[in-house]
């Protein structure tokens, strides 16, 4: 590559200049610290692990998004992680262990090897928070509690106003399914069809092994909307107890919320199934006005600790941190920075830290001039060093 070009960044690879990068750690502090709140404890997964654990039960869409590559030391494939959420459960399954209900929380770089979306880059910063072994919708119902107040936190709602909760429930689908006995491949066909929400690929793959389903999937992919979508969701699968479970679920998530959180819309969707191939019950997606894609994805995922030797309950959701920072309202104007003149005295370093400490931003003068940011500068009085007002065009 020329050297002039030496600069540029892999399609969808992106950098934080200084504003940007201080509002995004601004923002994952906060939001880590509400976690914290919640009893949510703090954990650091690494950034690469052996794609036999990284990969296992999630499905082949996060295998097409890793990264991987061969470690020198063993020979096994390596990944990047394209997603926290499996180190995390290995983390409460095997290297936590835990009994009873655990609640984690964490936030770190991820890599994708294509981009998801027009709109999205490779490498998200991801922060979300799971919970472990409690089957019962309340913590399902937590945890998107907990999503809610951290859109909050992130002050979307005033920049974009109310958030849309997209809700689901895959075991709606799973007891369609299970109601007739199909073989693998037209299990697959039928699912990619209703992610795609294709009518005509469904109506062509069970049109004829399985007419008994057609109106019922077909029904199924018009099950979307407000809340009335429960009572023709109730009429078109009476006949499938299984389905009608998974609605009560939903009916309860849709209460829940509105009672919460009046200004958040409920959209519910039966026949959402796109990005949600390992989950196994409810599924939700917050999305804001002016965003194409969702700001936040969860569900309940049960049972994927079972690969590293311990089967748990598990529900939970992600942030791109990234796309939040972007979303949220605008920063307050920073704080004046103060000026610090190069100088020895002891009495000078002791101000400095002092007001550091305090939580002032104070740069010494190097090659002169004093940072642009400062707005005050440190002079001498007496026997004292305070901070005056900068003169204007002194900081040029």
């Amino acid at each position: 590559m020329a050297s002039d070009k030496r600069w540029l960044l892999p399609d969808g690879i992106d950098e934080l200049l200084p504003e940007q990068a201080g509002a995004v750690e601004t923002l994952r502090r906060a939001l880590l610290d509400d976690c914290a709140r919640w009893g949510y404890r703090y954990v650091i997964p690494p950034l690469v692990e052996f794609t036999d654990s990284l990969l296992v039960g999630l499905g082949a869409d996060l295998d097409v998004l890793t990264c991987k590559f061969p470690d020198r030391n063993s020979g096994r494939t390596m990944g990047v992680r394209a997603d926290m959420t499996p180190q995390v459960a290995r983390i409460d399954a095997h290297s936590l262990g835990e009994e009873g209900v655990t609640r984690l929380c964490y936030a770190g770089s991820t890599l994708h090897s294509t981009s998801q979306s027009a709109l999205a880059g490779r490498s998200p910063i991801q922060l979300g928070a799971e919970l472990y072994g409690c089957p019962d919708i309340a913590a399902d119902l937590e945890v998107i509690e907990l999503m809610l107040a951290l859109l909050e936190r992130a002050d979307t709602v005033e920049h974009h106003g109310p958030v849309t909760l997209d809700v689901g429930h895959v075991g709606v689908y799973e007891a369609v399914l299970e109601s007739v006995t199909i073989d693998v491949a037209t299990s697959d066909a039928i699912f990619d069809a209703l992610q795609r929400k294709s009518l005509p690929d469904l109506e062509a793959v069970i049109a004829v092994s399985h007419p008994e389903l057609a109106a019922v999937l077909v029904n199924l992919v018009d099950l979307h909307g407000g809340v009335e979508v429960l009572d023709r969701a109730r009429s078109s699968l009476a006949s499938i107890p299984g389905a009608l479970t998974a609605l009560d679920q939903v009916e309860q998530v849709v209460q829940t919320v509105a009672a919460a959180h009046p200004d958040v819309s409920v959209y519910i969707d039966l026949a959402e199934l796109r990005g949600f191939q390992y989950h196994t019950g409810l599924v939700f997606a917050a999305y804001l006005e002016g965003f194409g894609a969702a700001v936040a994805k969860g569900g309940r995922y049960d049972n994927v600790g079972s690969v590293f030797g311990r089967e748990r309950a598990a529900t939970g959701f992600a942030f791109d941190l990234k796309a939040l920072t972007a979303a949220s309202a605008p920063d307050a104007i920073p704080e004046a920075w103060i000026s610090a003149p190069e100088s020895s005295d002891p009495d000078l370093a002791a101000r400095v830290r002092e007001l550091r400490q305090s939580g002032r931003t104070v740069a010494t003068v190097l090659g002169g001039k004093p940072d642009p940011r400062c707005r005050e500068v440190l002079v001498r009085d007496k026997d004292h060093w305070v901070c005056q007002p900068l003169n204007p065009g002194e900081g040029k």
